[in-house]
């Protein structure tokens, strides 16, 4: 009897745990497959165009001047219907919309105790979110409500200012209780009226998880929708992670996660801030993203008319002209390959048996490593001209050349098929570098291929130079009988030269080498680029880039850098289309001091100065 007992006990407990672990899978099954969401900061502080609420928290404005903006907030050509339009003809599939930011507005009609709303406060006169919701459901969109914890413009949250606090919370715990009351019957009033699919926190780090009462919050939650998905920013609890402005250099550990991410540099409308990044950057950026198993929310700021400025409707178009040429390649997907198997971006399908492979340059060959599993077809989606050819050898090299391909503006996809979920192991390293052989190949691309192979994953610095190489090609003691090869060694015998290994894998999507100082930073870029190559986490100040063996300096920018965070942004390097090399072009980055890099976790952004 005892046994049994203790059986059935053991298969109830297992029974619960299964349960108790897929649930969360089911629930947020329909996230995991979303990819693309948008995000929306919309609120009084587009009437001036300045930072949303942290203008007065950091005294650049006084609260009453900032409040002013009331006046202001009009939402006169305020179209809910067309949002949510633009919203569901870019791709995505939800929308995240800030119903009350730290300044305490509230876009909805709040009943809560002193809630400022754009109802009874504006000039708009409305509830605005409400239409937006309504309209957004009509679409078949899932509905995101971001909500901020803290409201600085409440008389019963103890923050006011960055310099200026109300009262210590442990001298007056009930003026404290008073606070969770109302900002708990606001999140139960959006519960109510609007069953919301998501709830976006935001503005934990200025109280623990017992000040919140954020147990009871999450249980009252839960109450409304037992499959309600709620973000990570209630003190670390909840069902996922959001990596703010910075895309990550290596994918996240979270099973689950999302980058939120600025089209410019600011969250809100500000007519001033004009470094938007390329509607090719944010299509790359996703397809970044995807590669690495999470999401993209990416945000639009409408103005206080509710109108939404062409830049950002660019990007909005170009998106939903990617996402609707490779569903396939977006929805559903699943994290890539590692960089040991794969040197760029890639994912699997929901059920394993499709790998996407992403290309944002045209190229004419790739090579895959370490595969176990056979191919049964490869193909380059939406594309009939092309021809692609594959050939896997026993060590489980997988090499593919591309031919007559009419590529994408900004990400190719190439689709290969398995029976069965495909087996990637870590790739044999080549021990046999024979360099006599590789100088003396008919095919010069994938000969010089080969040769910047050889210097990026050598430690042995000054390997080449027994090779009869010079720091400046000249007079180089290299006999072959293919030209073409010692023609482009001659012009790019510095890369060779003194240098050895390379950035880890995530940094650069390709080969790159450092010299032996390491303030130089070779990069190898094969193929056409379809926009500016790019570099992730590099902390150092760039001096200058240039294109090794012709001279020509050429132009670099940084986005996403905030001047108060140590979270590097991305370096984005335009190279003229006339200036590539025809078999391997070679960029010099030349920094200020040896290479440092940023590989930490990317996490929440708790102060903007």
């Amino acid at each position: 009897m005892k046994k049994l007992f203790c059986s059935a006990f053991v298969s109830v407990s297992l029974l619960f745990s299964a349960q108790k672990n897929e649930q969360p899978t089911s629930k947020m099954e329909w996230f995991q497959d979303a990819k693309l969401g948008i995000f929306i900061h919309w609120g009084i502080y587009s009437v001036n165009g300045i930072s949303e609420s942290w203008a007065f928290f950091n005294n650049y404005i006084n609260h009453d001047n900032y409040m002013k903006q009331l006046d202001g907030f009009t939402a006169s050509n305020y179209q809910p219907e067309t949002w949510a339009e633009l919203i569901k003809n870019s791709g995505a599939k939800y929308s995240v919309i800030t119903t009350r930011h730290h300044d305490g507005v509230s876009l909805w009609d709040s009943k809560a105790d002193k809630a400022i709303t754009t109802l009874r406060d504006s000039k708009a006169k409305k509830d605005v979110l409400k239409p937006f919701v309504s309209a957004l459901k009509k679409t078949g969109l899932k509905t995101g409500l971001y909500y901020s914890l803290p409201d600085w413009s409440h008389d019963n949250y103890d923050v006011a200012t960055r310099t200026k606090k109300r009262y210590d919370i442990t001298k007056e715990p009930q003026r404290w209780n008073n606070f969770v009351k109302y900002y708990q019957d606001q999140l139960n009033e959006l519960s109510q009226q609007y069953q919301p699919d998501l709830i976006w926190f935001d503005g934990d780090w200025e109280h623990t998880f017992e000040d919140w009462k954020a147990p009871q919050t999450l249980t009252n939650l839960r109450k409304f929708n037992k499959d309600i998905i709620i973000n990570s920013r209630l003190n670390q609890h909840g069902d996922y992670a959001t990596p703010e402005q910075g895309v990550p250099v290596v994918a996240p550990d979270d099973e689950y996660w999302e980058l939120c991410y600025t089209m410019n540099d600011s969250w809100g409308y500000q007519p001033f801030d004009t470094h938007y990044k390329t509607p090719n950057m944010i299509v790359r950026t996703l397809a970044d993203v995807i590669s690495m198993g999470g999401n993209l929310l990416i945000d639009i700021g409408p103005k206080a008319d509710g109108t939404i400025v062409k830049e950002q409707l660019d990007v909005l178009e170009n998106l939903g002209r990617w996402t609707k040429k490779y569903p396939e390649a977006v929805y559903g997907t699943r994290r890539g390959l590692d960089s040991k198997n794969y040197l760029g971006k890639s994912a699997f399908s929901k059920d394993g048996k499709k790998l996407f492979l992403y290309l944002d340059r045209n190229k004419e060959h790739l090579s895959l490593h370490g595969l176990q599993t056979e191919v049964l077809s490869l193909k380059m989606l939406n594309d009939n001209t092309a021809k692609l050819n594959f050939k896997t050898d026993k060590k489980g090299n997988l090499d593919i050349d591309i031919t007559n391909a009419n590529y994408d503006q900004d990400v190719s996809v190439i689709e290969l098929s398995f029976k069965e979920k495909p087996k990637f192991v870590e790739p044999t390293l080549e021990s046999n570098f024979d360099f006599n052989q590789i100088i003396n190949s008919k095919n010069t691309k994938q000969g010089v291929y080969r040769l910047a192979e050889e210097v990026s994953k050598t430690k042995n610095i000054g390997l080449f130079q027994k090779y009869g190489f010079t720091e400046d090609g000249q007079d180089m003691n290299i006999k072959t009988q293919n030209s073409e090869i010692k023609k482009w060694l001659s012009k790019h015998a510095e890369a060779f030269y003194n240098t050895g290994d390379s950035l880890p894998s995530g940094h650069y999507d390709g080969l790159t080498t450092l010299s032996k100082d390491r303030q130089t930073l070779y990069l190898f870029v094969d193929g056409k680029p379809n926009g500016p190559i790019a570099i992730k986490g590099l902390k150092n100040q760039i001096s200058r880039v240039r294109i090794v063996g012709e001279g020509s300096v050429i132009n670099h920018q940084v986005f996403n850098k905030l001047y108060w965070s140590k979270i590097p942004g991305i370096v984005y390097i335009d190279i003229p289309e006339d200036r590539l090399d025809n078999n391997l072009t070679v960029i010099a980055v030349l920094l200020d001091k040896p290479v440092e890099l940023f590989r930490e976790n990317i996490s929440v952004v708790d102060s903007n100065l």
